[in-house]
């Protein structure tokens, strides 16, 4: 494993060597560290974690990492798993040296987030999982949304994105924001080799052996209105681990977009707690 870095006046941004990956990671704020690990998209943590991250580098060191798939990570293309994406996780948490560390995983990043608490619980004080799910195949409804989107990708790239926005966020958002705002909402999550190697895995995610093992103070928050991963796999997953708590945002599947305010209050309600 071996590191480079570069120090600008706000971050820091790395990259460590996982494997074949040189997976990219930037660091900001002070305080107990906070990692935020994003969902599907090549965007990465820039398109997840941009607008929302500043919110908490006040009183936590927020490090967001890029996954295998993201464009500023870099490896050679094999099909991505659950524990092969933890593994980037722990090593990043491990390179920045702040473990233990308070774990977000959104979306894709809620599985891959378990994994790392399950797989190494040295490092994980608290764990947050936003809009996740525990296992795809016996699941109709995730099943064929990720087969659709794979097949969207390849052959209708706008359609791909229209879908992405349609699920991603709640009518009544998509109302309010206006015709104009949602048409720039469609190129953000463009079906790149990379986004579609996200959504592969999303298709074969399936974590139950991982629950269990998870010792970390958890909170599972779910959306009330998410048409992408419905709000019942969230309150799956509060079951599923023991001693977890549950929090329900009024919101489609990109919460922190929507209600902003109050997810940022949870979080920092929940991390900053004794």
């Amino acid at each position: 494993m071996s590191t480079t870095s570069v120090l600008t006046p706000a971050t820091t941004s790395a990259t460590v060597t996982v494997a074949d990956a040189q997976v990219h990671y930037e660091r900001a704020g002070s305080g107990p560290a906070l990692v935020l690990v994003h969902g599907t998209g090549s965007g990465g943590a820039a398109v997840n974690w941009g607008r929302t991250a500043p919110r908490f580098t006040a009183d936590h060191t927020v490090i967001t990492p890029d996954l295998s798939g993201a464009e500023r990570t870099t490896d050679e293309g094999a099909p991505l798993t659950v524990e092969g994406l933890a593994a980037q996780v722990i090593a990043v948490i491990e390179d920045a040296a702040v473990g233990p560390v308070d774990l977000l995983g959104f979306s894709m990043g809620a599985p891959v987030s378990a994994a790392v608490a399950a797989l190494r619980p040295d490092l994980v004080r608290r764990l947050i999982l936003v809009a996740g799910w525990a296992h795809t195949d016996s699941d109709e409804y995730l099943r064929n949304l990720f087969t659709l989107w794979g097949q969207l990708g390849t052959s209708d790239p706008a359609a791909f994105g229209r879908a992405v926005a349609m699920t991603g966020f709640s009518r009544g958002f998509l109302n309010a924001i206006g015709r104009e705002q949602v048409e720039l909402l469609i190129p953000n999550m463009p079906p790149t080799p990379g986004t579609l190697r996200h959504v592969d895995l999303d298709s074969r995610i399936d974590i139950r052996d991982h629950l269990p093992r998870i010792q970390a103070r958890t909170l599972v928050i779910g959306c009330a209105q998410d048409i992408t991963i419905p709000v019942e796999n969230s309150r799956a997953l509060h079951t599923a681990i023991a001693g977890s708590t549950y929090a329900e945002i009024d919101a489609g599947h990109v919460a922190f977009f929507e209600k902003e305010d109050e997810f940022v209050e949870l979080v920092r309600d929940f991390t900053l707690a004794p």
